[in-house]
C-alpha cells in the first residue's frame, strides 16, 4: 500500500466519521441522554396572571407583507391589555410605515429609524421602547399560529428558562418544488432542538419566533452578529436555559429558489460564525459542560463537514483508480453532483423536480457553509442586506 493510498483511506474514514457524527451519532447520543430525563411539562398560565409581552418586528420595505403580518399578530390568542406590538421600520422607503400607522387605533406602534442599519441594530434600537416583561421577536414574512403565543410564554414560567423558541414549519406554494429540500431540513432541525431541550437546552433560537426575558434581550450586541443565535448563547451565559416549544407553531415560507436560498444561507452562516466567535467562551466544556458539547456538535461540526466532504470525495476518487469497489460509490457521487447541478440550473418553481431539488439543496447548504467560512476569515461583516423576499402561500 502506497503512502498516497494510505492517506486516501484515512481521508475517507475521517470524512465519513465526521458526517456520521454530525447527523447520526450526535442525534442518537441526544436521544440516549433524553431517555434518562423526563420532559418537563409546560406550566399552565392563569389568564389573570399572564405576563406583559412586547412583540418586536424589524422590517424594511415590506409593504406587500406588513398588513398580513399585523392582522396575524392582532389575531393572537393573548390578553390584549398585556400585549404590545411594535413594528420597527429600518428606514423603509415604500408604503410600509403608512400601512403600520393605519393600525395605530388598534394599538399597533411604529418606531421609525432614520438611517438603515440592519435587523440586529433595529432589534436593539427597539429595546428602550418595549414595555413587556417578555420580548417576542419575529419576522415580517412569518405567520404565527393564533394559539402559538400562550405555549411560548408558558414555557417561561419555568424559572430556569430564559428563552423559548417556536417550532418552524416550512411551507411553500403547491407548484414550487425547487427548494422542497428545505422542508425536510427544517423538520430535522426541529427534531434535534426537541432532543436538546430534553437533555438541557437548545444552542440557537429560531429567528422566526422566539420569546426571551426582557432583561436578557436588552443586552447589547454588535449589529453584524445574529441576535437569535446570540440570544440562546447569552441566555446560557446568564445561567438560564433556552428551550424549544413544539406547540408554538409558525409558518416559514420557502424562498422557492435555490439561488436566493444560497445567498440567504451564506449571509446567516457568516453571521452565525461571527456570533460564535464572539461567544467562544461557551465552547469551554469545563465551565459549560453539556451545553459546550451540544454547541460544538450542532454548529462547529456541521460548519466543518463540507471541508471533510471534499476530502472524502477526493479520497474516494483516488481509491477508484486502485480498487474496483470504489467505482460504484464514485459514480453515485458524480450522479448526485450532476442532479444537484441540474437543480441549480432549473432553479426552483415548476421547472425543477424533487429529484433535482433535493440534491441541489444538500449541495447548496455545504457550499454556503464553505463560502461563509471564507467570508468569516476575511472579516466580512454584513449588518445591512436586502431581505429575502418569500411568497406566503
Amino acid at each position: 500500500m502506497t503512502v498516497l493510498t494510505s492517506i486516501a483511506w484515512a481521508g475517507l474514514a475521517v470524512s465519513i466519521s465526521v458526517a456520521l457524527y454530525a447527523y447520526v451519532l450526535y442525534p442518537a447520543a441526544l436521544w440516549a441522554l433524553a431517555v434518562f430525563r423526563k420532559p418537563r411539562p409546560l406550566l399552565e398560565g392563569d389568564l389573570d396572571h399572564w405576563p406583559t409581552v412586547s412583540i418586536s418586528v424589524p422590517v424594511f420595505n415590506e409593504e406587500k407583507k406588513i398588513e398580513g403580518l399585523i392582522k396575524s399578530l392582532l389575531a393572537l390568542d393573548y390578553p390584549k391589555d398585556r400585549l404590545q406590538i411594535l413594528i420597527v421600520s429600518d428606514a423603509s422607503t415604500d408604503r410600509t410605515e403608512g400601512i403600520v400607522e393605519s393600525y395605530e387605533d388598534q394599538g399597533v406602534e411604529l418606531l421609525k429609524l432614520t438611517e438603515r442599519c440592519g435587523k440586529t441594530y433595529a432589534e436593539g434600537a427597539a429595546a428602550p421602547h418595549l414595555r413587556g416583561d417578555i420580548v417576542v421577536n419575529t419576522d415580517a414574512t412569518i405567520r404565527i399560529a393564533p394559539g402559538a403565543l400562550k405555549p411560548l410564554i408558558s414555557a417561561l414560567a419555568d424559572p430556569s428558562v430564559g428563552l423559548a423558541s417556536g417550532r418552524d414549519v416550512s411551507v411553500g406554494a403547491a407548484d414550487e418544488e425547487g427548494n422542497i429540500g428545505e422542508k425536510g431540513y427544517v423538520g430535522y432541525e426541529m427534531a434535534i432542538r426537541g432532543l436538546e431541550t430534553r437533555v438541557f437546552g437548545i444552542v440557537g433560537a429560531s429567528g422566526c419566533l422566539y420569546a426571551i426575558r426582557t432583561s436578557l434581550h436588552s443586552q447589547e450586541l454588535p449589529a453584524s452578529l445574529s441576535r437569535d443565535f446570540a440570544a440562546a448563547l447569552n441566555t446560557r451565559e446568564n445561567g438560564f436555559r433556552a428551550v424549544s416549544v413544539p406547540d408554538a407553531v409558525c409558518s416559514v415560507p420557502r424562498a422557492g429558489s435555490l439561488k436566493r436560498e444560497y445567498r440567504r444561507k451564506v449571509r446567516t452562516i457568516t453571521r452565525g460564525m461571527g456570533t460564535l466567535a464572539h461567544k467562544r467562551a461557551l465552547l469551554n466544556p469545563f465551565r459549560y459542560g453539556l451545553f459546550s458539547w451540544m454547541l460544538f456538535s450542532h454548529k462547529v461540526c456541521r460548519w466543518a463537514l463540507p471541508w471533510f466532504a471534499v476530502l472524502g470525495a477526493l479520497s474516494l476518487f483516488l481509491l477508484a483508480f486502485q480498487h474496483s469497489w470504489a467505482l460504484g460509490p464514485s459514480a453515485g457521487l458524480l450522479l448526485l453532483l450532476a442532479l444537484a447541478a441540474l437543480g441549480w440550473v432549473t432553479d426552483g418553481g415548476k421547472r425543477s423536480r424533487k429529484v433535482f431539488s433535493l440534491p441541489g439543496f444538500i449541495l447548496l447548504g455545504n457550499l454556503a457553509a464553505m463560502h461563509a467560512f471564507l467570508r468569516h476569515l476575511k472579516g466580512v461583516q454584513q449588518a445591512v442586506w436586502e431581505p429575502t423576499r418569500r411568497t406566503t402561500p
